[in-house]
């Protein structure tokens, strides 16, 4: 183990979780990713119809257990919502249900159709604030803009006695949810700078290369696996953030895409033409027949309103004069967690 404080902030802001297990950002600590499904525990799938039968199974193996669902109004969870009839679900709302009724709607409707108790979790600026030590405490590490507000899922459904939550976070990555990323075959240069979340040159004062890592995946010439970068660093960024804030609250969870592989190679002809997820929307029509398939959305946090006023980091870690208006929402929290994250652990 060794520190390198450089290297973690510039991996955070490029990947969103420190890369090198090796690495970390002071001494004492030690960050922790989520390891991988072993391939023993892989159920393989080729059809709705399987995936129906295998997500079924899972149910069975957990039934015993007081179950809670964190339900938004995408496809995934509304899937999964269809085999806990009676359960207790959660859904986030935000500015008292002003912002993303559409997905509030959906959400209700999912409940009513399998007579889920349907339960808010209305999260506020102050919601955040509250949380974020705690996750990264746990983290030993800067967070995922989620993470504060899994993390008070979590702590509410404990005050109902759930005993294990359930999420459908996986599905994007193992169906061809990701249309974005999966939209072309890529070149590297173009795949590296399509992937990075934040460029660690535009914001740091002592940058640290990242093209190590898509080095790893580079094919002949200028060309890149994009898929298998995706399978082995997309999914660990993804499903660590779950991981962690469930961890900080102490909260067992439970993914059932997680295990599931396809059989058959992702055909991207339908991705790229109007079909991502092609197999999970099939599945979804089966579960709420005649209701269209909802566009995908990420998780709800109004980010761009938590950082409209904004006006940029301080600390000498980043860049002075940083024109942080070229930054996205989501851009504006990596670099404003960072900062907390370094306040918190190096106060100045």
């Amino acid at each position: 183990m060794s520190v390198d404080k450089d290297y973690c902030m510039s991996s955070y802001l490029a990947f969103r979780y420190i890369e090198d297990d090796m690495k970390n950002f002071y001494i004492g600590m030690r960050h922790e990713s989520i390891p991988p499904v072993s391939d023993s525990e892989k159920l393989f799938v080729r059809s709705a119809n399987d995936i129906n039968r295998m997500i079924e199974n899972q149910f069975l193996k957990i039934c015993h257990k007081k179950l809670g669902i964190l339900l938004s109004g995408g496809m995934d969870s509304a899937i999964l919502a269809s085999y806990m009839r009676g359960c207790d679900a959660y859904t986030f709302r935000f500015l008292g249900g002003e912002f993303q009724k559409e997905e509030l709607q959906r959400a209700k409707y999912y409940a009513e159709c399998y007579d889920l108790n349907l339960h808010y979790i209305d999260i506020t600026w102050a919601t955040v604030e509250k949380n974020l030590d705690a996750v990264m405490e746990a983290k030993a590490a800067p967070v995922h803009s989620i993470e504060p507000q899994i993390l008070q899922g979590a702590i509410e459904a404990q005050s109902d006695a759930i005993e294990m939550m359930i999420v459908g976070e996986s599905s994007d990555l193992l169906f061809g949810g990701m249309d974005g990323l999966l939209a072309c075959d890529w070149t590297f240069d173009a795949f590296m700078q399509r992937y990075i979340f934040t460029q660690p040159a535009e914001v740091l004062a002592n940058p640290v290369g990242v093209e190590y890592l898509f080095e790893r995946y580079r094919t002949k010439g200028h060309c890149i696996d994009f898929l298998l970068f995706m399978k082995d660093v997309f999914a660990i960024e993804s499903s660590s953030s779950y991981w962690n804030a469930f961890s900080a609250a102490n909260m067992p969870y439970y993914d059932p895409y997680a295990r599931l592989e396809m059989v058959d190679t992702l055909d991207l002809f339908r991705v790229r033409h109007g079909e991502p997820k092609y197999l999970i929307r099939e599945l979804f029509s089966m579960k709420y027949p005649g209701m269209p398939i909802p566009d995908k959305i990420p998780m709800p946090r109004p980010v761009d309103m938590y950082f409209a006023e904004w006006q940029g980091p301080k600390r000498p870690e980043f860049k002075k004069n940083l024109d942080i208006t070229k930054f996205s929402g989501n851009q504006k929290w990596q670099i404003w967690c960072l900062e907390q994250f370094l306040n918190k652990y190096e106060p100045r």
